[in-house]
């Protein structure tokens, strides 16, 4: 208990300052104080003090003596219970313990007989070898640039087996129309020794998307079996809204990132990507789509882009010469119809652009024109341009035509005339290396040749011509964006191949 008086001074200054006295009065539980049992109630007294503290004291002495006393009437009142002993079984004598150490882990300078019901008896008879497998059964896979009987004949099969195998599967497939990565599985029989390969019991591959093939060993040898795959080709339709992002809007769709790329492109031939087509717009594609009866998918080229604006609408099919139809449409066909392979809109016209505003990458080292001559050392004119390139750099074809000329001519050396159509043709001169034959056909920035100096020239450079109904005209004057209408059996092809395209429903 803690009595405290305060009492105030006043200093100088004003400053006031607070003294406390405190006296203490002992507390009878205080343990630094001997209490006096005399003094005290009996009731008050600590019977169970704290053993591990002040040892030797009175308190710790009374607490000894309570734990001896507690201790004493536990052992006056114990119930005096035996305790029980276990049964100790009889030891085993004779065959049981034979039997027991028999089947014992024991060492064997103890006497050990672990494992003699495994050992072998009179009755067994060792083996000179190892039987083989009846059968075994394999997994080969085609490698890129592989063959059939290779493989085969990799994986254990005899020669003259892989041979018969190869000949039986070209009978249903040629042998370079199965693609790499094809998985082979393979069933191998008995063979009479160790010296001869297996036999051939059975093969069974996939040969196409549609198609499987097995082989199986008969009494007249092996048999091919042909099991057709049910394909559903229903190309696929997917649309929706072209949003903050039509790449990222068209691949959360579902397209294919290469189906996107051939859409993005079909659809910059018309309208400008970023500036044309907006948050609101829709667009609407179809792709070719095969879904084979055992579950696998395969998806194809684009066939179908679309997108709607509103006020407008662009709808482009893909149109080639395997669907452009036949007759005689087809034979009065000049050189603009080599864009038929390409992207038409729904009315059958196509348009093309040159890839480029030159021919080669390069700078222009003369313009057409009047100009003295390098070599001639006289004033003539120039009819074309002349474009400073590195020896050997590929020249493309400025738009679709057919090769009048290949070859070499005058002081333009290597020398290549492509004819457009409309009375538009052009030249390419002083090639190191033509790549065209006369008579074909080129599209739209093929390679035609390669720069070089051959000719009239003083470094490797690309003369560039470019006549309108046979008159030499400015290269950089003329547009080389040609149009291409279809027509007759072509354009009917083309309407009932779109009409169909437009049935597909979304998601098919």
């Amino acid at each position: 208990m803690f009595l405290q008086d305060d009492q105030e001074f006043g200093t100088a200054g004003g400053a006031i300052a607070r003294a406390r006295t405190t006296r203490v009065f002992p507390s009878i539980a205080d343990p630094r104080r001997e209490p006096n049992l005399g003094r005290v109630g009996v009731g008050r007294i600590d019977w169970v003090p704290d053993l591990g503290a002040r040892i030797g004291s009175l308190d710790w002495w009374r607490g000894l003596a309570t734990c001896a006393a507690l201790c004493a009437v536990t052992w006056a009142l114990s119930p005096g219970i035996k305790p029980l002993v276990g049964a100790v079984p009889a030891p085993l004598a004779g065959a049981e313990w034979e039997e027991a150490r028999a089947q014992g882990i024991t060492a064997i300078a103890h006497g050990a007989t672990t494992g003699r019901r495994m050992a072998a008896n009179d009755l067994v008879a060792p083996l000179a070898e190892a039987p083989e497998r009846p059968t075994i059964d394999l997994s080969a896979t085609l490698g890129d640039g592989d063959r059939l009987d290779r493989v085969l004949i990799r994986s254990g099969v005899g020669r003259g087996d892989a041979e018969a195998a190869a000949a039986l599967v070209a009978q249903a497939v040629p042998l370079d129309a199965i693609g790499a990565g094809t998985r082979i599985a393979l069933t191998l029989g008995r063979r009479p020794d160790r010296t001869v390969a297996r036999p051939l019991e059975a093969l069974d591959f996939r040969a196409r998307f549609d198609l499987g093939l097995a082989l199986k060993r008969t009494a007249t040898g092996l048999a091919l079996q042909r099991n057709p795959i049910a394909v559903d080709t229903t190309p696929l339709r997917i649309q929706g809204l072209v949003g903050s992002s039509l790449y990222r809007s068209m691949r959360a769709a579902g397209v294919p990132a290469k189906a996107v790329e051939s859409y993005i492109k079909a659809i910059a031939s018309r309208l400008s990507i970023g500036r044309d087509i907006g948050a609101a717009d829709s667009f609407d594609l179809i792709v070719e789509r095969q879904r084979a009866a055992t579950g696998e998918t395969r998806i194809g080229d684009l066939l179908f882009a679309g997108i709607d604006q509103g006020r407008r609408k662009v709808q482009l099919v893909r149109f080639g010469p395997d669907g452009a139809g036949s007759g005689a449409a087809e034979d009065d066909r000049d050189a603009t119809d080599t864009a038929r392979a390409g992207w038409f809109d729904a009315n059958g016209q196509t348009e093309r652009r040159a890839v480029s505003g030159m021919p080669v990458s390069g700078r222009i080292t003369s313009s057409f024109g009047l100009r003295m001559h390098p070599l001639l050392g006289f004033t003539r004119m120039h009819k074309g341009l002349d474009i400073g390139a590195p020896y050997g750099a590929p020249i493309h074809a400025m738009t679709n035509g057919i090769v009048a000329f290949a070859g070499r001519t005058g002081g333009y050396g290597n020398f290549v005339k492509l004819i457009h159509g409309g009375g538009m043709a052009s030249g390419y001169g002083h090639m190191s290396r033509i790549a065209v034959a006369s008579g074909t056909r080129v599209r739209q920035g093929q390679v035609i040749g390669y720069v070089g100096s051959t000719g009239m020239s003083t470094g490797p450079h690309l003369h560039w011509e470019v006549w309108k109904n046979g008159a030499a005209i400015n290269p950089r004057s003329v547009s080389f964006a040609s149009v291409a209408q279809l027509s007759g059996a072509s354009l009917r092809a083309f309407r009932a191949k779109v009409a169909t395209l437009l049935a597909v429903r979304t998601g098919g």
